[in-house]
């Protein structure tokens, strides 16, 4: 029985009691980061392994242990104002715009027009930490106070603007916000309840206070380096994570909306995990247990195996113990294969972009899959001979990749791994 439903559509998954999920693919994606304030510019600073850290201009950081930071590149705002008008603008922080204008190009690259679908079957479901009205953040008056705070104005905002009047909600689980925001997208629609989903997620804690309370953790890097050469992930003179800002959108898309619209499909999203480590408010669970029960579940939820991997977007912060730890589930995970497959970490040139980063990791690794390279870890020049895996050292790599998972482990224990497939 099922070999006939396999024959008679692929748009399907057989499942038990006689259900069938719909295959979810990517048909648009767009990334704003410190290498760039689009897709486009992103991909070709993260397959060159450039470094977009550097000092911060957005405030006076003197009085700052961190004074570096992955920070958008100078013209952010003149860029986004082709995507976000000045009336409505006035009404977003910083924050809120990135994920508006990384959502607006990236419905613009995927060709979408909303008026031929059916608009109640579209939802928008972003991760976000906060949304980002700092000490740093300017105009904000009493009349704006109150819709700039919420965070929920990201997907807001995105539905809105285009009509979009199915599920809309933001999703708060750290570091893995994003990671979540896309899962959540993905059961909608192999659910059946949603059509299309605009997910993602946009950050920035470029501000005096959150980067002194990272500090008071001892989290970030402070050493005196050059700032392009201070986020070190699985080396052995790594000294925390490195700040970075920016947002990741995906579209998610049913097959068989995406064949009905004739959308290009970048790649598929075939499953995902989502657990909690119950542990420890900062650090992961000792030997990175929690890390490995994810990975293994999403793999399962896909209906893979690990010989099936080729491929992983490590969290690879830059800390001790989250290098370590991730490093040690790869070898739980993968056994004999865990030192030939490659792990690398974009944090090394971007920062880590906190509620954004499972998203702008992802949408790295479709392009990854889309044009067979693999992007480097930089700064990889004193190996942790306790971290021993291949972390394609600062240099990009061609390579076939038909399956690759991208990883977020976040403070709280909320720990999500992303399934991606070559379509």
């Amino acid at each position: 029985m099922e070999c006939r439903v396999e024959r008679i559509t692929r748009r399907f998954t057989c499942c038990k009691a006689n259900i069938y999920y719909m295959k979810v693919v990517i048909t648009g994606l767009n990334i704003i980061s410190a290498l760039g304030l689009n897709c486009d510019e992103c991909w070709s600073g993260l397959s060159a392994g450039k470094s977009g850290i550097r000092m911060i201009t957005m405030f006076d950081s003197m009085k700052n242990d961190t004074r570096i930071a992955g920070q958008l590149p100078d013209g952010f705002e003149e860029y986004g104002a082709r995507f976000c008008k000045k009336r409505i603008a006035g009404q977003m922080t910083r924050v809120t715009r990135m994920a508006f204008v990384c959502a607006a190009e990236a419905i613009e690259r995927s060709g979408l027009d909303f008026t031929s679908m059916d608009r109640s079957r579209c939802g928008v479901i972003i991760g976000a930490v906060s949304a980002g009205n700092s000490s740093v953040e300017k105009g904000t008056t009493s009349r704006n106070r109150i819709v700039k705070c919420m965070s929920n104005a990201m997907p807001a905002w995105i539905s809105i603007h285009n009509g979009l009047e199915g599920p809309s909600y933001a999703v708060n689980t750290a570091c893995a916000s994003s990671a979540y925001a896309m899962a959540f997208g993905y059961d909608l629609i192999r659910n059946g309840a949603a059509d299309l989903v605009i997910t993602g997620g946009a950050d920035s804690t470029i501000n005096p206070e959150e980067i002194e309370g990272f500090n008071q953790m001892y989290a970030l890097s402070t050493a005196p380096v050059d700032p392009a050469k201070a986020s070190r992930p699985f080396t052995k003179d790594r000294d925390g994570f490195v700040i970075g800002e920016g947002a990741g959108m995906l579209i998610l898309e049913s097959e068989k909306s995406a064949h009905a619209r004739g959308a290009h499909i970048h790649a598929e999203m075939a499953g995902y995990a989502l657990t909690s480590e119950a542990y420890n408010i900062m650090a992961p669970r000792n030997g990175g247990d929690g890390m490995a029960v994810t990975m293994s579940r999403a793999l399962r939820h896909a209906g893979l195996g690990p010989d099936d991997v080729d491929y992983i977007n490590a969290h690879g912060t830059s800390t001790m113990l989250n290098d370590l730890y991730e490093t040690k589930a790869i070898r739980n995970v993968f056994g004999a294969r865990a030192g030939s497959i490659p792990v690398s970490s974009m944090k090394s040139m971007i920062g880590h972009t906190i509620g954004a980063a499972g998203a702008i990791e992802a949408a790295a690794t479709v392009l990854s899959i889309e044009h067979g390279i693999v992007t480097p870890t930089i700064n990889y020049d004193n190996p942790d001979p306790d971290c021993d895996l291949d972390y394609v050292p600062n240099n990009s790599r061609e390579q076939k990749i038909d399956v690759a998972i991208s990883n977020s482990f976040a403070f709280g224990g909320h720990n999500a791994t992303i399934v991606l497939k070559k379509y």
